[in-house]
């Protein structure tokens, strides 16, 4: 019988198997889990147009993980594989800004690097802000990245690979600086999978395998300091493939993208009496502005908010786009979140209802 770590082990070279010799495009993925559900803004459009073909026949992502406010930042991907994200995240920081991509699989690695002077003279930068380490997103401590020394941690479809993702967790915790954000597609499930399933390499590749409860999700990033998380989309997943449809026995995959916060935050809404005001000064956000689906604030209109969102603005670089009213020095009790968010994590995660702000 394997131990603990060799099991750990062999599920790390599955993977790499997978994304480094049976992969060469996304036309090779055998569901449509990997694919991206909802269309990229007309910004991010735009630096698509620019971005090498190669480098996007290699993308298996499930979102677009680009938050607004990327200008001069230090933005960690975790996950890059062929480096699609990490270009356009190149863009979007700017010649001040710094994007490093993290892949457990050499090959992606590889590739992505023959990329990054293609990439910078499209971008006209004398030196280019990217830079790709081949390590383990379980073990970013090994990665000699200092603590609080990134400001944005993204990942797309890749944390639901992890065979440890507390660890994954916990790792972010640590790199992230104090009130950074975390933002990430992944895919994720309305119940706990098999064993079984969890066993199949085919499924593992696919995003399917391994993929996490969304509850225990929940519960894994409180557990690593993240007390609120926020949904900013959510979509269904057509599995396109018959017998896997069938492995997963009624079992709904959902692709969501989360945004997380290192803030010191409560685990539950309370009402401090408190509104924020959206100034509209969001350039691609001019008159509406959804923070989650649970958060939407129209330009100018007070919004009344929980002492956790008035935190998470006040505290993260979107302080700039609002105006917080109230001290927040009184507790007039339970804040109520009845929004579009919070019943959405009914379906998937009803325990975490009645203590989770807009998720």
């Amino acid at each position: 019988m394997k131990t603990k770590e060799q099991e750990l082990s062999q599920r790390v070279e599955n993977v790499q198997y997978y994304y480094g010799t049976t992969l060469s495009s996304k036309e090779d993925l055998v569901t449509n889990v990997c694919t991206v559900d909802e269309s990229p803004s007309d910004e991010i459009k735009a630096i698509l147009k620019t971005v090498h073909p190669d480098v996007q026949k290699r993308f298996y992502g499930c979102g677009t993980p680009f938050p607004p406010l990327l200008a001069g930042a230090t933005v960690l991907d975790l996950g890059c594989g062929g480096g699609r994200d990490c270009f356009i995240l190149s863009k979007l920081v700017g010649a001040e800004g710094k994007v490093i991509g993290v892949d457990t699989t050499l090959e992606q690695i590889e590739f992505a690097r023959n990329y990054i002077e293609y990439h910078r003279e499209a971008y006209g930068y004398n030196e280019s802000n990217v830079h790709f380490i081949h390590g383990n997103i379980e073990s970013l401590e090994s990665l000699n990245l200092p603590p609080n020394s990134v400001d944005v941690i993204v990942s797309n479809c890749v944390i639901n690979l992890a065979a440890a993702k507390s660890n994954v967790l916990q790792g972010i915790a640590q790199l992230l600086k104090p009130g950074g954000e975390v933002y990430f597609a992944d895919i994720f499930s309305d119940r706990r999978l098999s064993q079984e399933l969890k066993n199949d390499p085919l499924l593992i590749g696919e995003c399917i395998g391994d993929v996490l409860y969304y509850g225990d999700f929940v519960r894994i990033a409180r557990d690593a300091g993240f007390q609120d998380v926020r949904i900013v989309a959510s979509n269904l997943k057509a599995i396109r493939n018959k017998s896997i449809e069938e492995k997963l026995g009624g079992a709904r995959l959902y692709s969501m993208t989360l945004r997380l916060f290192k803030i010191d935050l409560e685990d539950s809404c309370e009402d401090y009496g408190q509104a924020a005001i959206y100034k509209g000064n969001l350039p691609e956000a001019p008159t509406r502005f959804m923070f989650d689906q649970g958060h939407v604030f129209e330009t100018g209109k007070a919004v009344p908010i929980c002492r956790n969102t008035a935190d998470i603005i006040c505290k993260s670089r979107y302080h700039s786009l609002f105006s917080v009213i109230g001290e927040g020095c009184t507790h007039y009790g339970v804040f109520n979140c009845e929004t579009t968010s919070s019943k959405f994590a009914a379906s998937v995660a009803p325990i975490y209802v009645p203590s989770s702000c807009g998720c």
